[in-house]
This record gives C-alpha cells, structure tokens and sequence, in this order.
C-alpha cells in the first residue's frame, strides 16, 4: 500500500517533469520566420490621423492581434535613414554601430563616404558603378546576424527594400542575400558579390514578369479624393512635385512623365514603389522556402516610397495619405501570404520606422508655428573668417557636413593650436547665430555623461572615431531644406517618435504608453528567440509585449 510520503514524492516528481516539459516546450517554441518591416519616415501619428480609413487586415490587424508601442522613440540623433535601419536591427546607436549618417565624411581618407558603399565589391544584375555596395561599415551585428549564428547558418536571412541601405544593414554581415532597387533605365531588383555572384532564379524570373514596368501608369487617390479630410489642399505651394507637370496635384501620368524623371526612378517617389517592394518580398518568400522548415528564418523588408513621397510632397499632402492608405493594403496582401504560405500563427512580425519628418517649415510659418530656413553656406563662410582672425591660419576647418564641424588636425598641429580652444572658440561664436539652439564639442560629449535630453540624444549619436568636433544642433521645425517638402534628422519629436507594433507568434495583445525606444526591438526580438544578442546591443527587452 502507497504510504503518504511516496506518493508526495511521486507527485512532485511528476510536477517537476512536466514543468520542465513545458519549460523546454517555451524556450524552443520559435516562430518559422520573423518578418522585421521598416516604414521609411513614419511619423507616429500617421496611424492615428489615417487609422479611420485603413482595412482590417493591414496596419489594423497588427494593431488589434498584436501589441502597440505608442510612445516609442528614437533615443539619438541623427535622425536619418542609414542609422536608423541599423539602430533598429542592432539594438544600438550610431555611437556603437558607427553608421552615424547615410554619408559622412572620413577624416581618414579624406572624403564623403556613403553608409553602404564598398569598392571591394561589383553589383551584380547592373552594369553601374554606382551600385557597389555591403554592410561592411556597421561595426556591429544584427538581430539577423545572430539568429544566422545561433541556427549554424542554417537560417535563411533575406534584406529587400528599393534603397540599398534599407536592405543591406537590417540583413546583417551573415545574409543569404539583399536585394535593392535599380531604378534609371534598368527597373530591376539587383545585389552585390557581397552576397553572390549572380542573381538567384526567382530573381531573375521576377526582373523579365514586366511587374515594375506595369506601375507606368496613372497614380490618381484610391478613394474620392474629396473624403480625404485628414490631409491638406491638393492644390498648395508647400510641394515639389515632378518634373513636366506644372501643379503637384492629382493625378500623375507615370508612363508620360518617366522619362523627365529618371525613368524607373519615378517608381521611388510614387505609391506604386511600395506595391513593387510587397511583391518583391511575396516572390521571396515563395523564392527562398522562408518560413518551410522548423529553423527561424529572417525577411527584413524597408517601404522606402514613403519616405521619398514625404520628401517630395511633404506630411501633410493628398499624395502622403494615399501613400500609406496603398501601403496598407499592400500589407494586407503580404500578411495573407504569410498566413499561406507559412502559416497562421507560424511567424512574428515587428513594424516601425527609420525616422520621422518635420511639417514643411514654410507651412507651419503660413499658420504661425515657428520655423525657418538655415543657410549652413552663410555662417560656413563667418566661421572660417572668424578662425583665421583670431588664429591667423587658414585651413582650420577642414570638412562642414551633417551639422558636424571637422577640423584639420594637421594644420593645428603644425601651427601648435589648442583643439579644445577651437571648439570652445567655435561653439561660443555659433550659438550667438540666428536659428542656433544648442552646440556641442568633441570634448564635452567624451568627458561628460550626458543621462537626459537632447544632449544625450547627441552623445549617442556621437562615434569617437567617426563623429566631427562640434555639432550644431538647430531650432525646432529649422531646416537646410527646400521650401517645398519635409525632412528629418533631429532630435525633437516629430522626427524620433515612430511606430512601433508587433504580432504574431509569441506577442501578447494589448498597447503601452510606456516609452519605449528603437533599440528595445532587437533585444525583445532576441528574448523571443532564445538567441544571444546582438554583440553591441545597449536596448532592454520588452517584456510586456512577450508572452
């Protein structure tokens, strides 16, 4: 007969097996593929202002299924495409990851360099010189990189977007491939020997279907152009437009209109670049058996039309809002694809963006909002005046670029001038000009922990090496910019407050108000994983969002 004791021990023994039944069943329960979409220049507010006009099975059906980050932020500056893709996937700041604008200038070899660009390597699907590319500059790994290493190489990463940089640092050193955009007269999807040497067949069979070429064709707004309240006058002069139609107003002639503006290239700057991004990431996923198997597979996919229609048009235009009411039901399509082809509940996915933008300054002048125009050639020319008075040497300054002043470290030397009195000489003379907020030296952001506000924004944009010796930071809504169109790259709120959203495998449903920050979604994505993280990851994970 089965004494007390036993049976208590029996008892807990079985509770133990099946908690660590269970426990392995959770560490291990890894979706097939995870789906990392980057909305280049999505504003925050873009869901709320639009959200009434959006279907249920795109930007809603993330939102209602998954978890909304609504007070989600990018915690550096700059705010530009180059860094943000790579803070996004790195789970750290241009102060780590080094990719500290989309150009900058290399006071080594003494010279702009692009954030992607790599003469070691040859574009593959295109003849042009100007497509040699690989992410060789990001000093750190990705979210990809690391599920790469954590599966043997035996999950599949793939980077797709119309920009190169928007494919290339979100896949990481270790891809199976990033594939871009080449517009001009080519229209087709191409890569580098970084990756391969020649294009796959699903890539090349994509490149002869006609499907880019099948976007010559009218844009005009998807609904009556009359409901779309949310957005202002068609009819302004707050827009660029394009080359051959005197009004940037609705509806545009693509096919009549190509050939004034770089032929394929006007593709970029329409809705219609994105619906050729989601297809291109639909044949992918069908191309690369992604998500087939057991083994986490990667797909980073960029939207980078949005960013070049708010460029263009500017964030409150007839042409931004039909931009993201297509892209929405672009993502409906790719969303049920995955449901088909890898299965309901079988993937995860995160969505956020690389930045925001600014209101175009000239119309929130029209409507009594401060803003302005910076000319950075005018004060240029006053700060060199100013060095060579007081120094009496010319050359002091050596490259003005991204708000950063670098200086000539041999002319200083050579003349036995103090660096430390150049900056404080400088910064004391440029905060005295109009439309100057704030300034910063080299010395301050290396000797100082900055811990709140823009200043440590600034810090963490800062890379010791790369970084210049004094950074101008300008008025809010101050821009050096067209009169027409919006930008980005500061550290206020209509550039670094993004979207955030995650669902599918392994995400609660719910929303925050917590502030979260861009460098939260690799480590989050890496706790879901049960992988290492990226090796210069500085972001927390997000356990609200997990299950």
């Amino acid at each position: 007969m089965m004494t007390k004791r036993v049976f208590t021990i029996l008892l807990f023994t079985f509770v133990t097996i099946s908690s660590r039944s269970q426990e392995k069943r959770t560490i291990n329960n890894s979706p097939k593929l995870v789906v990392g979409i980057v909305v280049d220049q999505m504003r925050y507010d873009y869901i709320t202002r639009f959200y009434d006009r959006f279907g249920e099975g795109g930007f809603k059906r993330m939102i209602n299924e998954g978890f909304n980050c609504k007070n989600n932020h990018f915690n550096y500056v700059p705010t530009y495409t180059g860094p943000g893709h790579a803070s996004v996937y790195t789970g750290t700041t241009p102060q780590n990851h080094g990719i500290i604008s989309n150009h900058w200038y290399n006071k080594f070899e003494k010279k702009m360099v692009y954030c992607a660009s790599d003469p070691s390597v040859k574009a593959v699907g295109s003849d042009s010189d100007m497509e040699q590319m690989s992410p060789h500059r990001m000093k750190t790994t990705s979210i990809a990189d690391q599920n790469r290493l954590h599966t043997q190489l035996k999950g599949k990463t793939i980077g797709i977007a119309i920009k190169d940089r928007g494919a290339i640092l979100p896949a990481g050193h270790s891809a199976n491939g990033a594939y871009w955009f080449r517009g001009k007269n080519e229209g087709k999807w191409i890569t580098s020997t970084y990756y391969r040497n020649e294009l796959p067949d699903w890539v090349n069979k994509f490149n002869a279907s006609g499907q880019a070429t099948s976007y010559f064709k009218e844009w005009n707004t998807l609904y009556d152009i009359s409901t779309y309240v949310e957005s202002g006058d068609d009819l302004n002069e707050f827009e660029g437009g394009y080359e051959g139609k005197k009004t940037a107003t609705f509806p545009y002639d693509l096919a009549k209109l190509k050939d004034q503006n770089s032929g394929y290239d006007i593709l970029k700057s329409s809705a219609y670049g994105n619906s050729l991004t989601a297809d291109f990431a639909i044949a992918a996923i069908e191309g690369e058996q992604l998500g087939a198997d057991a083994v986490t597979d990667f797909l980073t996919v960029s939207f980078s039309s949005t960013d070049y229609v708010g460029h263009n048009f500017g964030v409150n235009s007839k042409e931004i809002q039909d931009t993201y009411l297509r892209l929405d039901k672009d993502l409906e399509r790719f969303f049920d694809t995955l449901d088909k082809k890898v299965g309901k509940g079988e993937y995860t996915v995160f969505l956020t963006a690389d930045h925001g933008a600014v209101h175009v300054p000239s119309y929130l002048k029209s409507v009594k909002i401060p803003a302005g125009y910076y000319d950075s050639e005018g004060v240029k020319e006053r700060v060199e005046e100013l060095l060579k008075e007081k120094f009496k040497v010319d050359g002091i300054i050596e490259n003005v670029s991204n708000n950063q002043i670098f200086f000539n470290y041999e002319v200083l030397d050579k003349n036995s001038i103090n660096a430390e009195e150049v900056q404080k000489t400088l910064a004391h003379f440029i905060l005295q000009q109009k439309q100057i907020d704030k300034v910063f030296t080299r010395n301050q952001l290396q000797t100082t922990n900055f811990t709140s506000g823009l200043a440590a924004l600034i810090q963490k944009g800062f890379n010791q090496k790369r970084s210049g010796d004094v950074i101008v930071v300008h008025d809010p809504a101050v821009i050096s910019y067209s009169k027409t169109g919006s930008t980005h790259g500061s550290g206020l709120t209509y550039d670094t407050h993004a979207p955030l959203l995650f669902f599918g495998q392994g995400i609660n449903k719910g929303s925050t108000t917590k502030e979260t920050h861009i460098t939260d979604i690799a480590p989050t994505i890496s706790a879901l994983l049960g992988i290492a993280f990226p090796n210069g990851a500085t972001g927390e994970v997000l356990p609200f969002v997990l299950e």
